[in-house]
């Protein structure tokens, strides 16, 4: 069963609460792509002062049950729109990433967008299946939260009604 969430535009008193979200070491790994450095206080506000101010992107915190749960977001790359999503390590497997991520894409009217995943993590891959995404290619880059040099695949949520073949 989803669970029943909120979106709303990310508020000061939020930070915290995504800062902390980000320390759990097996979070990072997961994320891969995550943070340089977790640990570093300015440069996690430096990106979310910078993040916070770009028009372009589409940044929500998940609420559920009146307590911050995570965050999601939509963001250009080059010509596309990709999403990313962190949920509270303690709060893994409870369907918020998937709910989450389901209420952004209802508020983005365009279509193809894209995601990106460590090919080893199978919990985000089955968020993003969930959702609708198909893999359409794989890439690969270095990955702080790993130290290392890490596969991914990237997936795309279609445009209505194209054809999403069987990846």
């Amino acid at each position: 069963m989803t669970p029943e969430v909120e979106l709303r535009p990310v508020r000061d008193d939020d930070l915290p609460v995504f800062f902390a979200h980000e320390q759990d070491p097996q979070a990072n790994w997961m994320a891969a792509f995550g943070p340089k450095d977790p640990s570093d206080r300015a440069a996690f506000d430096a990106h979310w002062a910078r993040i916070r101010a770009d028009g372009r992107i589409v940044n929500r915190t998940i609420v559920a049950g009146g307590e911050v749960v995570g965050h999601v977001a939509a963001f250009p790359v080059d010509e596309q729109t990709e999403v990313s999503y962190w949920i509270d390590p303690a709060r893994w497997g409870r369907g918020y990433a998937t709910a989450g991520l389901t209420a952004l894409l209802r508020e983005l009217p365009q279509r193809p967008v894209r995601a990106r995943a460590a090919k080893d993590n199978a919990a985000s891959l089955a968020v993003l299946r969930k959702c609708g995404f198909v893999v359409v290619g794989a890439d690969s880059g270095y990955a702080p939260g790993r130290g290392a040099e890490v596969q991914e695949w990237v997936l795309e949520l279609p445009a209505e009604g194209a054809d999403q073949g069987n990846h």
